[in-house]
């Protein structure tokens, strides 16, 4: 699948949760055939980032006690985060997301916690599922270009991936987000 137009994610699978009060923490495990110094500098660089990521950084991650401009795609919220740890090639940690780099082989077993609010932990699952998708594409060299926010709703298989998701984690799928927000 080498193109934007014939992309559909997989099953929902590499996924847990981690369930407390109003914050849970989403758990996405991939397998990745990079080298772990070549999935970190996806991670980092914010010229990579916009090709895959959910989100816009304003300067590299790469550096522990920085502190980056943080925008969600399709959301125009900017919030800023502060980097605390970023251990090349193996831990990255900002607001609320962590990364752990573990070798694998020739390759790269890709962990990401992220906490979000419990209402939509199926969406986030399945928005980082594709992202991590379009990571591995990019990695590949048969980039597909960022799918986020408004974009990925737009997917056939969006709905049914949020429902599997909802499915795993034992939750309600939620609510649609306003028509506005979809337009973003």
């Amino acid at each position: 699948m080498g193109t934007r137009a014939e992309y559909a994610p997989g099953p929902a699978t590499g996924a847990q949760v981690e369930k407390h009060g109003e914050k849970w923490t989403i758990i996405l495990v991939r397998e990745l055939r990079h080298p772990p110094q070549m999935v970190w500098q996806a991670l980092i660089e914010p010229a990579q980032l916009r090709e895959w990521a959910p989100f816009e950084v304003d300067r590299s991650l790469g550096t522990p006690g920085a502190t980056v401009e943080l925008t969600w795609v399709g959301t125009g919220h900017v919030s800023e985060a502060t980097v605390t740890r970023a251990e090349a090639p193996r831990i990255l940690e900002f607001g609320d997301l962590r990364w752990s780099l573990e070798p694998l082989g020739r390759g790269t077993r890709l962990t990401l916690w992220h906490s979000i609010d419990r209402r939509f932990v199926c969406w986030g699952a399945a928005g980082w599922h594709i992202a991590l998708d379009v990571l591995h594409r990019l990695l590949d060299g048969t980039p597909i270009g960022r799918l986020a926010g408004a974009d990925t709703m737009k997917l056939a298989a969006w709905k049914p991936l949020v429902a599997e998701y909802a499915e795993q984690f034992g939750t309600a799928t939620p609510n649609p987000p306003p028509r506005a927000a979809q337009e973003s």
